[in-house]
Parts: C-alpha cells; sequence; structure tokens
C-alpha cells in the first residue's frame, strides 16, 4: 500500500502568505517562512509554493523567498506561479526545490511540460489545474482563477500526463476555502483515468474530509491551506486520526 501524503500550500502574495474563499477575498495567513519550518517540523510529507500573482502581474517567481523556504525545511518542495521557461526551472531548483509546478504557462504552451520532463525527469513535473463547474462541465481556469480558457477538466489532465507531467494537481475552484469537503465525483473520474498521482486540493474542513479523500484511492495526496494556517487542524493529529482509520501515512 502506497503511503499517502499530507501537503500544506503556501499561497504567496506580495511575499506573505495568504488565503481566500473561491480564489477571492484573500485576508493574511502569516509568514511563509515561519510556516514552512512549523509545516516541517510537524511531520508535513511535501510543501507546496504557490506564487499566485506571478502570471497576472507578469513576472517569475519569487527566487528570494524560494532559497529562504528551503534553508528551513527538510521535506520534499515544490513551487509554482510564473515558471514559463525551463531554464527557470533550473533556478528554482538550485534555490531548493524539488518539483515546479505548472499552470497558466504549460495551456499557453503545453510543450513546456514536455521540456521540463525531458531535462528534469517526470517526477520534478506537477501539473496544476484550477477548473470551475461550469454549465454542466468542468472547465479550467488560468491567471489565478480569473481567466476561463474553455479547456474540459478531464481532457486537459489526460493532455499532461501524455506530455510528462508526474503528478496532477486538481483545485476545485468552488470548493476552495469553503470548508465543505473535496470535489470528491471530480477527482474520482480523474484518478480513475490517470496512471499518475492525483493530489486533491480545495475544500478541506475537518478530519473527515481527508479521510474521505484519501480512503479508495480517490486521491494519492491532499492538500489544504487555511485549516492548516490557522491550526484548526493539527498535522499530527491528523494523521494520527488517518492512521486509526486503515490509511497508510509516514507518522
Amino acid at each position: 500500500m502506497l503511503t499517502k501524503r499530507i501537503i500544506p500550500c503556501l499561497d504567496i502574495k506580495d511575499g506573505r502568505t495568504v488565503k481566500g474563499t473561491n480564489f477571492v477575498a484573500l485576508r493574511d495567513a502569516g509568514d511563509p517562512v515561519e510556516l514552512a519550518a512549523r509545516y516541517a517540523e510537524e511531520g508535513a510529507d511535501e510543501l507546496v509554493f504557490l506564487d499566485i500573482s506571478a502570471t497576472h502581474e507578469g513576472r517569475t517567481t519569487l527566487i528570494d523567498l524560494v532559497r529562504k523556504v528551503g534553508e528551513v525545511i527538510n521535506i520534499p518542495f515544490s513551487v509554482g506561479g510564473g515558471i514559463n521557461s525551463k531554464d527557470i526551472v533550473y533556478d528554482i531548483l538550485q534555490n531548493g526545490a524539488d518539483k515546479v509546478s505548472v499552470n497558466s504557462s504549460a495551456i499557453a504552451r503545453p510543450a513546456l511540460i514536455e521540456e521540463i520532463a525531458y531535462a528534469y525527469g517526470v517526477q520534478c513535473v506537477i501539473c496544476a489545474i484550477d477548473a470551475k463547474f461550469v454549465e454542466g462541465s468542468w472547465k479550467v481556469h488560468t491567471h489565478g482563477g480569473r481567466k476561463n480558457v474553455g479547456l474540459d477538466l478531464f481532457e486537459w489532465a489526460r493532455q499532461a500526463e501524455s506530455l510528462g507531467a508526474g503528478e496532477i494537481l486538481f483545485t476545485s475552484m468552488d470548493h476552495d476555502g469553503t470548508k465543505e469537503g473535496y470535489a470528491i465525483e471530480a477527482l474520482k473520474q480523474m484518478n480513475d483515468m490517470l496512471s499518475i498521482p492525483v493530489i486533491a486540493s480545495g475544500g478541506a474542513g475537518k478530519r473527515e474530509d481527508f479521510l474521505e479523500v484519501l480512503d479508495n484511492d480517490i486521491a494519492q495526496a491532499a492538500l489544504a491551506a487555511s485549516v492548516f494556517h490557522y491550526q484548526e487542524i493539527k498535522i499530527p493529529e491528523l494523521k494520527t486520526y488517518l492512521k486509526e482509520n486503515g490509511i497508510s501515512v509516514r507518522i
């Protein structure tokens, strides 16, 4: 049985960790370096760092902040936001990250996934997909959720896998920040059709939400933000709960 992963997410804007609901109404959630250190100490399996305004502002990710986070943690660390070339990936990896997450740039130029996978290996590439349920189907959004590009969620996930993505990070914009649970049916459909790991994102509010999404192989990892940032759920207690309920986790 493969060990399931618990992944805190640092959404970064103006050098601070922020969190909102449905991708809007952002509020401050703390210093990203301090939070990263705390999560590593508490037993998080990985950390995701997303510079959420980089693409919208037309710049690359915050390398100095990546370096500072990398210096205080000893767990795998992925970085996303403004990554539009394999050269930028090199800089990010050199400054402490283990993986990169591509989103808007990969949709604009799908070959980017292939280029990064070829240069650094498929294990280095996460394809992050933000999607919203629109008129009966899941539609992909880019630029921090601002733009509906008309792509079908499942078709894009399948294409990303074929191009060399090693994992899919699917965030339901409808569930984001609601604390009402993950988009279970969409995640199950995605997991059934892909052969690479799926990371569930958007909607975690209680321990049972993590259990639901990690049980029955709906997802291989569960990502959350505000419930960890504000210590509504503590990672050691969550992992003990999951283990007691039959989920294989690293304690």
